[in-house]
């Protein structure tokens, strides 16, 4: 059973937006990348958790705090007597092991996932028993990328490798499982006490000026894209979408990039560009969203 579905972070859309809107500096560039990867690779291991059919309780992403301490859980399994931890690694290319360390085949050393790893298992552990479930944890590092190789693999150390992700998951699948409350007041306990903004977000300082004005296409992300009666189509990609949609996509994309803004009329026209005149786009906003305020006071919620 999924308790808590794993939803795109903030961070990953704004800078995803961003990098549409403006030229990223390269450093903002690629940890935008990462973050883009690893989210596509957490995606790819809720494919498979999600075709358990043994009695469980999935619950992804979780941000908690335990001794003022924060630590993130990519994708947890509470099953009747085991409480699965994964730490999921979209790495891409050859690696190798060597003395509690982890390298690119060009020697450059990243961060060991183990080490992350055991951090974020002995908190979980010292917050369940504080909630007063002393539950048994199996911990993970799952390498989820087929096209990964890790030379010097230790044998001894809780890793899941792309050729046995099924076969684990078999072991999970046909474990004999059955729920009673305690586990859904673990499921529900930890689901409450997520964090929902994480305080490790790293953004580029960006002005409104800065950023280029237009609807962009929902598939390719392409500026060239033209009104045609109640549609906008792309010129790249000749992907249709209502004109409703777009602008009220592209309300979405300004709330999130200046939260503090007032959606106007004349706001959304600017942005939107494409769009002739602001009676239609006040149109839109009235069938779509709240109105306060009046006259020239009034915005959109």
């Amino acid at each position: 059973m999924l308790k808590k579905p794993r939803s795109e972070p903030a961070e990953i859309k704004i800078l995803t937006y961003l990098n549409t809107r403006m030229e990223l500096p390269e450093n903002d560039k690629q940890n935008y990348l990462f973050l883009k990867k690893g989210y596509e690779g957490e995606v790819l291991f809720d494919s498979l958790t999600e075709k358990l059919q043994c009695e469980c309780f999935i619950i992804n992403d979780l941000l908690l705090e335990m001794n003022n301490t924060m630590f993130q859980i990519d994708s947890l399994i509470v099953s009747q007597n085991t409480i699965y931890l994964f730490e999921i690694k979209n790495y891409e290319g050859d690696f190798y092991y060597e003395r509690d360390r982890l390298y690119t085949k060009t020697q450059s050393e990243i961060k060991n996932p183990l080490l992350q790893l055991k951090r974020s298992e002995s908190l979980l552990r010292q917050l369940l028993q504080k909630l007063g479930f002393p539950f048994p944890i199996e911990a993970w590092v799952v390498f989820i990328n087929p096209e990964f190789t890790l030379y010097q693999a230790p044998l001894n150390e809780p890793i899941i490798f792309p050729s046995q992700l099924n076969r684990f998951m078999k072991k999970v699948n046909t474990t004999q499982s059955k729920l009673n409350g305690q586990h859904w007041k673990i499921a529900e306990k930890l689901t409450s006490l997520h964090i929902e903004e994480s305080p490790y977000n790293r953004l580029p300082a960006y002005e409104y000026n800065q950023l280029r004005k237009g609807i962009t296409c929902k598939v390719c992300h392409s500026f060239f894209v033209s009104v045609r009666s109640k549609k906008c189509v792309c010129d790249v990609c000749e992907h249709e979408e209502a004109v409703d949609c777009a602008v009220l996509r592209s309300v979405e994309e300004c709330k999130l990039l200046f939260p503090g803004s007032n959606i106007t009329t004349n706001l959304i026209h600017e942005w939107c560009k494409v769009i002739e005149t602001k009676k239609k786009i006040n149109r839109i906003l009235h069938s779509h969203l709240k109105i306060e305020g009046v006259r020239q006071w009034a915005y959109f919620k």
